[in-house]
């Protein structure tokens, strides 16, 4: 009986740890570590970046609303801006082959360079294994780290959850106010806000 209830307990503690491997990042933790490979072939980690901004920009080229975004030249404003201020600005592709906005890595450096875009690495995700860490649920989906490691802000692009290219002009960019706050020392006003967009097209997916 000893040695079950000792079995039930180290098998409680497995799936517990497994569990909070798994869990997907959230605004106030610790953001998780990954390996990723870029369109260029170079393996990132997230700690590579430790002292640093970091802001992931969940992305899909067939997407009207990612569209919206690079089609006016607002995510490339972002991009430029703000890697000029040292901040490491990593796209991610999580499209599954054969799904919407999968692209090889000579696909992608060829749209970044049509599109003028201006992040510091286009990550390759076609597993999906980096979006499901950070719980990405659309295209676009965004998300910043402090340079401590801290996730601390976890949502939309901007509050104006349409396809409409007009909507980008006057509208508040909740990832322009959170660098904003977080480098001038203050709290980010928005941490959390609720995504738009295009559905992360993963494997298995629709």
């Amino acid at each position: 009986m000893a040695k079950k209830w000792m079995r039930g307990v180290a098998l409680f503690a497995v799936l517990a740890m497994a569990a909070t491997i798994a869990r997907a990042a959230r605004v106030g933790e610790q953001a998780p570590d990954f390996t990723a490979t870029d369109s260029n072939g170079q393996v990132h980690h997230l700690s590579d970046y430790r002292g640093k901004f970091v802001v992931l920009e969940w992305t899909n080229r067939g997407c009207p609303y990612t569209r919206k975004h690079y089609e006016s030249g607002n995510m490339q404003r972002l991009q430029q801006e703000w890697t000029a201020k040292g901040v490491i600005w990593l796209t991610v592709l999580s499209s599954a082959p054969g799904k919407q906005g999968y692209m090889t890595a000579a696909d992608e450096n060829a749209y970044l360079k049509q599109m003028n875009a201006h992040p510091t690495a286009a990550l390759l995700d076609p597993t999906g294994a980096l979006g499901h860490l950070y719980d990405a649920k659309t295209s676009p989906d965004m998300y910043i780290i402090n340079p401590q490691g801290t996730l601390i802000y976890d949502g939309a692009i901007d509050d104006r959850p349409t396809t409409d290219i007009a909507d980008v002009q006057g509208a508040k960019n909740y990832v322009s106010e959170a660098l904003q706050e977080a480098m001038g020392g203050k709290q980010v006003s928005d941490p959390v806000t609720r995504p738009y967009g295009c559905s992360v097209k993963y494997a298995g997916g629709e």
